[in-house]
């Protein structure tokens, strides 16, 4: 189904003769290191959280256990990604970047609360991608509320402009004009919540047409996991998506797209935990699922296990049974004393990524494959990191569980650039006329024509 934009964005014709926003200072530091107050802290003085910058090294990027934050001095040369080769005689696409021969593109992704925009180049003379800037800006509903499509439209409507400045400045700091740089402007395409989609896509829309510039039409699924290829250098591996609103076991199957081995059949288990963080009263700031995990390590390791519902079937999971089950707990022993927050915060984490983990298992076994990829904003859950690296590392002593932190975990206008460069380089790109959105477009819909076929064993 299509989302007919109709939403209107005052859009300066040069956005950089307009007031200049607050430059942001060094990026956050990660996440697990610092308290939620100071994080909070940085955001509210800056208004813009910055992501650190992707710059050149040369060495694989180790993986990530007990959770350390992707460092931002590397990027990964395209031969360990194991694509097909970039066709360059001549390319498929007009390098604007002529003084270097870089290919640089710029990506908007709003499809949630979150409206990120990335800068990404691609460097001939080295072979290399890497990230230039991502900044992005996050809506934050009121506690005990979820944050609705309208309202989010607005917020987004309301920061793009600013964040597409700002992320160009960041990129390009002493460059007049930093636009003409740039070969394509990427956006996402869905799925997500229409009215946030149907905002971010008029822009990019102008965008293109103010600048001159291609639309590449991006898969917000797909976009996650080419940024997590990319971040962890892993050419491929079994994907576990796992977000407010998808929930999905993915594998590359030899046909030009992504096969999804298993998925949920109800509602996605960020989807779960934001519910239950509102039944408990738990803040939206930074994130419900975010103080889910913090409440779950309280009282010093003395929590109490409660039994809730485990539905797997076959290679799909089901969390609604156990949200109505883990919900009437709170309401009736919350109270009495019978158990405590945080006893119900660690049995809803342990149970549904104890079903996370059984899943990706099989799929790996049935795809032969060595590595797992975690993508999505719940992949940031250290719990959730542990239990599949204790997995893995049973099953193949050298296997490899590759995680990333809440930088590019998280929604973000890098991962849409990652995937719409690759496009763009392989002669994909979207006309005005057919730069639509959707609601509903799933990973095993969206073309992949830079992988190349590895994974036979499954056709």
């Amino acid at each position: 189904m299509k989302c007919e934009a109709r939403v209107k964005i005052k859009i300066p014709r040069d956005i950089f003769k307009s007031q200049k926003t607050q430059q942001p200072p060094a990026s956050l530091t990660d996440r697990h290191k610092v308290s939620q107050n100071s994080i909070m802290a940085e955001l509210e003085t800056t208004g813009v959280e910055r992501t650190q910058p992707i710059e050149a090294n040369s060495q694989r990027t180790p993986v990530k256990r007990k959770h350390e934050s992707i460092g931002s001095d590397s990027s990964v040369i395209v031969d360990m990604m194991e694509n097909i080769p970039l066709p360059l005689n001549p390319p498929p696409y007009e390098i604007k970047y002529v003084e270097h021969g870089r290919t640089i593109v710029l990506g908007i992704e709003g499809s949630a609360n979150k409206v990120g925009v990335g800068v990404l180049q691609y460097d001939p003379s080295t072979c290399r991608y890497s990230i230039l800037s991502n900044p992005r800006k996050t809506y934050v509903a009121p506690a005990g509320h979820g944050f609705l499509p309208k309202q989010t439209a607005w917020h987004h409507q309301n920061h793009i402009v600013a964040l597409v400045r700002t992320a160009l400045e960041m990129a390009f700091p002493k460059v007049s004009n930093p636009e003409r740089l740039l070969s394509g402007i990427c956006y996402t395409k869905g799925p997500g919540m229409g009215a946030p989609l149907q905002s971010c896509a008029v822009a990019a829309r102008t965008f293109s047409l103010l600048w001159n510039i291609p639309l590449i039409a991006v898969n917000h699924c797909v976009g996650h996991i080419e940024m997590g290829r990319m971040v962890c250098e892993s050419a491929n591996p079994v994907v576990l998506y796992v977000s407010g609103g998808n929930t999905q076991v993915i594998c590359y199957n030899d046909s030009g797209s992504y096969h999804i081995f298993g998925e949920t059949i109800d509602i996605a288990v960020g989807n779960c935990l934001d519910r239950f963080a509102r039944v408990i009263g738990l803040s939206n700031d930074p994130s419900p699922g975010y103080n889910i995990e913090q409440t779950a390590k309280e009282n010093g390791g003395t929590l109490k296990y409660i039994e809730l519902p485990y539905t797997v079937k076959g290679m799909d999971v089901s969390f609604s049974g156990l949200l109505t089950h883990v919900e009437q707990l709170a309401k009736t022993k919350l109270k009495t004393g019978e158990v405590s927050k945080a006893d119900l915060c660690f049995s809803l984490q342990e149970t549904i990524f104890a079903m996370l983990v059984e899943i990706t298992e099989r799929a790996m076994a049935h795809a032969g494959a060595s590595e797992v990829l975690m993508v999505g904003g719940v992949a940031c859950n250290v719990r959730l990191q542990e239990m599949m690296e204790l997995m893995v590392q049973d099953r193949r002593p050298k296997g490899k569980v590759c995680a990333m932190d809440h930088r590019y975990c998280i929604d973000n206008g890098a991962m849409i650039a990652q995937a719409g460069i690759l496009a763009l380089q392989h002669g994909h790109t979207t006309p005005i006329e057919d730069s639509w959105c959707t609601q509903r477009y799933r990973t095993d819909q969206a073309a992949v024509p830079w992988r190349k076929n590895k994974l036979a064993s499954f056709q």
